[in-house]
């Protein structure tokens, strides 16, 4: 991108870039040495989507498929340089916010979006029960001040979000979906895409809300398993999609069909968790699993209605 020609506020489409060459996705995260989630999980995710991923590491992750054990912070300096310096050469058309390392890796990451307030960011807020007390409140604090206002959609598991957002809730009903967007409107923030919403009969509602109302969402067989990565396998599913100008109910209805059949097609690398396969739709016939469509490009994105249909689970 030519600084002469396009502002850090603007990202259109350079005129150097090859006609019809995949969407560029900006993604910060953790680095996760078992592929589950984190950077490897979002590079993953993006390439399946038919996008190109630029990643930016903020930790390092010390963990296997059960746990995290630890995670060592990288200078914040460091990561606004890795960002600075891809950011100067190419245009990008959404990003991705996961796991930031600590409060003051959130501001350095906060200091880069506010350059470029018009690219939607998704926003994923991950358990963060491991890490230490003190830690994890000034790491929700920072993100709450700096990362919610900046954020298109805030993606989250119901009790995660309702923790972060609600948490002086005290009613027997779990709060809705509407209700978990005011909060996060109230920081800026446009949309929550809330999952995991427990309802009856075996079934789990996940449901993309504003300030005004439900927007749009999926329900889905409960699968009795534990996932590793689903969270992020979604956040960045609708980064991409959000990369190619889909529209946003529509870009959740595809990222939330995507993970459904990553986790359908999930497999257990280790003695932890189930990973979702993020490539199901790539099988070549006759294996076990989807089979792609016939004329799927390498660059193409998925159209997710040519894809057989899997049995709804979700974590």
């Amino acid at each position: 991108m030519n600084p002469s020609q396009t502002g850090p506020d603007t990202h259109p489409a350079s005129e150097d870039q090859d006609a019809g060459a995949p969407a560029c996705v900006l993604s910060f995260n953790a680095n996760d040495p078992s592929g589950a989630s984190g950077i490897g999980a979002d590079i993953a995710t993006i390439a399946a989507m038919g996008a190109h991923g630029l990643p930016v590491v903020t930790s390092l992750l010390i963990r296997d498929t059960a746990e995290v054990f630890e995670a060592h912070e990288i200078d914040p300096e460091a990561v606004v340089d890795q960002a600075r310096s891809i950011l100067e050469d190419t245009t990008i058309s959404s990003w991705k916010v996961g796991f930031l390392g600590s409060a003051e890796g959130i501001s350095a990451v906060a200091e880069v979006l506010s350059d470029y307030s018009d690219v939607p960011l998704v926003s994923y807020l991950p358990n963060l029960s491991w890490m230490d007390d003190d830690a994890q409140m000034a790491y929700l604090d920072a993100f709450r001040e700096l990362i919610l206002p900046a954020t298109l959609v805030l993606v989250g598991n119901h009790k995660t979000l309702t923790d972060f957002l609600l948490p002086e809730w005290d009613a027997e009903r779990q709060p809705s979906a509407r209700e978990l967007a005011v909060a996060a409107g109230e920081h800026g923030c446009d949309h929550v895409l809330v999952t995991g919403v427990q309802l009856p009969d075996q079934f789990i509602d996940n449901v993309l809300a504003s300030p005004q109302g439900a927007v749009a969402g999926e329900r889905f067989e409960r699968f009795e398993a534990s996932f590793v990565g689903a969270g992020d396998t979604l956040s960045a599913a609708l980064a991409a999609i959000l990369s190619s100008g889909t529209e946003l109910d529509v870009a959740v209805s595809e990222a939330l069909s995507f993970l459904d059949q990553s986790l359908d097609a999930g497999f257990r690398p280790g003695m932890g968790g189930v990973v979702p396969d993020r490539f199901f739709w790539a099988l070549p016939p006759g294996e076990e699993g989807a089979e792609p469509p016939a004329d799927a490009g390498a660059t193409d994105l998925i159209d997710l209605n040519d894809l057989p249909p899997h049995a709804r689970n979700v974590h």
